[in-house]
């Protein structure tokens, strides 16, 4: 659920769970909102700088980070469950001291959580270590989307988010495609509708199914193969991994075209989001954008709308 950076090591690590894989950071204002987009497999963390005249409000245009001009810092952990309040707060003050900042310098938390088991963690986090009640994304928030299916009460925080994001950011029509532990596919339409979608296995779930179930395939780096045609086991597990996935998501993005009758005169924007974008999107025939920080700037953008509803805790 990053953008550049490079990968940093703590001096002194009391946490013992979260892994610190990818960390981005610039100068910081004294009041920050915390975005939470915690994943089955990956938590990302950004900072927004807010603007202090005008509370729950970013500063646009207050620094840069990635193609974020409000995105001050983010940092992308690996998500574990069985983590206790104290070492998520540990984790998390070191990894704010580490970068010069301090817990209190953030003012509003947001939360996108797809794993429940963690959320009154997380919950308990917030309000010990920052002393502030979090706001999550959750049936009741403030969208500004119409949603335009079955049960609305049972699409994902994180889908949410990048569907906030992507119409705010490129218009609509547009396609997203967020690569995760599922890949998920969702459709809005011109006028900002969320008009539904599809989840297929993740990329690195099913290649986990294929070596878990085969006993003469070991493991292979997912990546790019020369050429499809392989001349080796290992060549051959990277052809059918990769160009097969391609094909997956290529053929799901073609059958939405189809179904939403798109055309030339009025093309959706195809926008790829999550760890494994920019792997797919290199081959795919459809997608046009990548952005990194959809998620995040989609909780950004929620907690805009439901700021002035939720009442700070200090």
């Amino acid at each position: 659920m990053g953008g550049s950076g490079g990968t940093s090591k703590l001096a002194s690590r009391p946490h013992r769970g979260l892994a610190l894989l990818r960390v981005s950071c610039k100068n910081l204002h004294n009041a920050m909102l915390l975005a939470l987009d915690v994943g089955n497999t990956n938590t990302s963390l950004g900072l927004y700088k807010l603007d202090v005249n005008k509370p729950g409000s970013p500063a646009i245009g207050a620094g840069r980070a990635g193609d974020n001009p409000e995105l001050a810092a983010h940092w992308r952990v690996t998500t574990h469950r069985a983590q206790t309040v104290d070492e998520y707060g540990v984790f998390f003050v070191n990894l704010f001291e580490m970068h010069g900042m301090a817990p209190s310098q953030v003012t509003d938390i947001i939360v996108a959580s797809v794993v429940p088991p963690i959320d009154s963690t997380l919950r308990q986090v917030c309000e010990a270590y920052f002393h502030i009640e979090p706001i999550f994304v959750e049936p009741g928030i403030k969208t500004g989307m119409k949603l335009l299916i079955d049960n609305p009460t049972e699409l994902g925080a994180d889908r949410l988010c990048d569907c906030i994001a992507a119409y705010e950011r490129y218009g609509g029509p547009c396609i997203v495609v967020n690569f995760g532990t599922a890949t998920k596919f969702e459709v809005i339409s011109a006028r900002g509708e969320y008009l539904g979608g599809a989840i297929a296995p993740g990329l690195g779930l099913s290649a986990d199914a294929l070596f878990s179930r085969a006993a003469r395939l070991y493991r292979v780096d997912i990546k790019r193969p020369a050429k499809v045609i392989g001349t080796n086991t290992v060549a051959h597990l990277q052809s059918g991994l990769y160009f097969g996935y391609i094909g997956l998501v290529d053929g799901i993005i073609e059958r939405i075209l189809e179904e939403t009758g798109a055309g030339p005169e009025n093309p959706p924007r195809i926008i790829a989001s999550g760890g494994l974008a920019r792997l797919i999107a290199a081959d795919s025939r459809y997608i046009q954008e990548i952005d990194d920080m959809l998620t995040l700037d989609g909780l950004r953008i929620l907690f805009e709308r439901n700021r002035s509803a939720h009442p700070r805790a200090r």
